[in-house]
């Protein structure tokens, strides 16, 4: 695995925390050199700052995934600056929590601009590159909350499963380009996003054992993901490992949603 990723270039959504600078470090690990996208330019250029000073190539494109002809722009950018694109991840979205009755417009509007709108975006812009190239992978990082009803997570749920399938259409109408689309479903996993949902001391241990009233199981393999286990499944995905592996949605959840 060490060198399987050398040569090749990787655009990585959402790389300035979580997920998805745990797979941009992995991938960078790996001899790509990694294009790191995120809306966040302070964090995102310390990330890339970090991956540099350790002899990985990587550059920071800072950019709302939302905005169709910044994303363009983007990668128009890293295709010249990097080199051909070979590998997208979509790690890049929000969480707006609340009861359906109380989310505000704004919220649902926000969560599918990033997370739904900001995946095809990127996705369009890349695939179309890849096409002429007759090559590529692209990985989208989706939530094992869009196989399971959750309480106060109606916008988020939905952005999510609208994005696997989409992912999944893509797939179907890139396959004969040899582009390979795939989506990693996490559940719970130690990020930001996470922590920010704790309201006591109690944190991860009250995720692993569930919550009946809301009901939402535990996690059977009790312990809650690390943004490595996740990485790890995308860097499957879209390594040649898997090259005859399209359409596939592998959940990351330690079995919370029972395999549902």
């Amino acid at each position: 695995m060490e060198m399987e990723f050398k040569h090749r270039v990787a655009l990585v959504t959402g790389a300035a925390q979580g997920i998805g600078e745990a797979v941009a470090r992995a991938l960078a690990a790996r001899g790509a050199a990694v294009a790191a996208l995120d809306a966040n330019r302070e964090r995102l250029d310390a990330v890339v700052a970090d991956l540099t000073a350790g002899g990985r190539r990587a550059a920071a494109f800072a950019a709302d995934v939302s905005d169709g002809e910044a994303v363009d722009g983007v990668v128009d950018r890293v295709e010249r600056e990097l080199g051909p694109l070979d590998i997208l991840v979509n790690v890049a979205g929000i969480l707006r929590v609340g009861p359906v009755l109380e989310l505000s417009d704004d919220d649902w509007e926000r969560t599918f601009a990033v997370n739904t709108r900001g995946v095809v975006n990127v996705s369009r812009a890349v695939a179309r590159r890849m096409t002429g190239r007759a090559s590529g992978s692209i990985v989208t990082v989706g939530s094992n909350a869009a196989r399971t009803p959750r309480v106060h997570m109606a916008a988020y749920a939905a952005s999510k499963a609208a994005t696997t399938m989409f992912t999944k259409c893509l797939g179907l109408e890139l396959a004969r380009y040899n582009i390979r689309c795939n989506v990693v479903s996490p559940g719970s996993t130690d990020t930001p996003m996470q922590r920010a949902l704790w309201t006591d001391g109690r944190g991860a241990r009250a995720v692993i054992a569930g919550s009946p009233e809301a009901f939402k199981l535990g996690i059977p393999l009790n312990r809650i993901a690390e943004t490595e286990d996740v990485a790890a499944a995308v860097l499957f995905l879209a390594s040649d490992q898997a090259r005859h592996v399209t359409m596939h949605d592998l959940c990351v959840d330690g079995g919370a949603t029972l395999g549902a």
